[in-house]
């Protein structure tokens, strides 16, 4: 079974800008969560200990990756309003197609009604040697009559599902503009929360740190031998294998690989190298497949955390799992009873 492995460099402290991944931030849509009007959290600094920094830190760290995961869900509903007005627009290409179409058939009717070019009963019966023959034509003309007519209520038909098309399209449009729009418009508040988390986090003293790390992303636990790690399909052993690739690299809010990720970019980095498409959504991810029970567990299987889902990582057998876990901390390692713990799915 082929794994891409690949050998990354990274600094003792994986601080780093938001660069071209996080300019995509630009175009997702901001649902449900108005950090503008929460109340403001608590500084380390008004904490009475250092393991009270550390916890408020940790707290913070959880409320920004609620707020990203949001995003993340975001961007891919800004994606599927994409997709429906693309659809929208070829469904107006077709039933526009289809009017032309038609109109041309009802053209040509009239045309023939015009230049009396058409079989008349009158004309029938005159050049119609027996009774059966003029019985017969008569039945045919009758038939091309309902055709004509069921053409002209086509036409009608095709006209209105045209213009109702068109609404759809200009409908879907404006709502995908909005959705881009009121994104754009928080842009910058997400920027100043992750680089006040980020000065918040960088106070804290190195024990604070790590204190901090594992109030959040648990505590980090040694890989297992990557042969050790079996799981009972070809795709789930691709993702698994693929996810313990990147032990080592960086959290990054939003990003998805190849470098660097957070939660839901990890998981939908290594299913898709299984050929697997996963929106990059913590709680999208946390309803699909099939739910499994904690002593069902295998490897493979998603496990999430928070209500709501704000956390995701692939089960890899031994109660651990492998997860991009917060900022601060490199993908990494870690058990699946972590707090927060919620339930799990398994995709294949």
């Amino acid at each position: 079974m082929a794994t891409a492995h690949r050998t990354l460099t990274r600094s003792s402290r994986p601080i780093q800008r938001l660069g071209k991944r996080t300019l995509l931030l630009a175009v997702i849509a901001v649902v449900g969560l108005e950090l503008a009007t929460a109340p403001a959290a608590a500084a380390p600094g008004d904490a009475a200990t250092a393991a009270d920094a550390a916890s408020l830190v940790a707290e913070r760290g959880h409320e920004l990756e609620v707020l990203t995961e949001s995003f993340n869900e975001a961007r891919e509903n800004v994606e599927a309003q994409k997709a429906a007005a693309s659809a929208a627009g070829a469904e107006v290409a077709r039933a526009e197609t289809q009017l032309v179409a038609l109109s041309e058939a009802v053209a040509g009717v009239a045309q023939t009604a015009y230049t009396g070019r058409g079989l008349g009963t009158l004309q029938a019966f005159m050049t119609s040697g027996s009774p059966d023959e003029f019985l017969n034509r008569v039945a045919m003309l009758e038939a091309v009559a309902g055709h004509q007519n069921d053409v002209i209520d086509q036409v009608g038909a095709a006209r209105a599902a045209a213009e109702a098309a068109r609404r759809s399209a200009d409908q879907a449009a404006v709502e995908a503009q909005e959705q881009v729009d009121a994104a754009a418009a928080k842009q910058a508040l997400l920027q100043t929360e992750i680089a006040a988390y980020q000065a918040q986090y960088e106070a804290l003293s190195a024990e604070e740190q790590e204190q901090a790390d594992q109030a959040h992303g648990g505590r980090a636990l040694d890989a297992p031998p990557p042969a050790t790690v079996t799981a009972n399909s070809e795709a789930a052993q691709i993702a698994v294998d693929t996810a313990m690739a990147q032990l080592g690299d960086p959290y990054v809010w939003a990003a998805a690989g190849p470098d660097s990720f957070d939660c839901s970019g990890l998981t939908q980095y290594a299913f898709a190298a299984a050929g697997i498409d996963l929106p990059h959504s913590s709680r999208m991810q946390a309803t699909m497949g099939q739910a499994v029970g904690r002593a069902d567990l295998q490897p493979g299987d998603l496990v999430y955390f928070y209500s709501p889902v704000s956390h995701i990582g692939i089960y890899i057998g031994g109660g651990k799992m492998v997860h991009a876990s917060t900022f601060g901390e490199p993908v990494k390692v870690g058990s699946v009873d972590m707090a927060g713990y919620v339930g799990a799915r398994r995709i294949v």
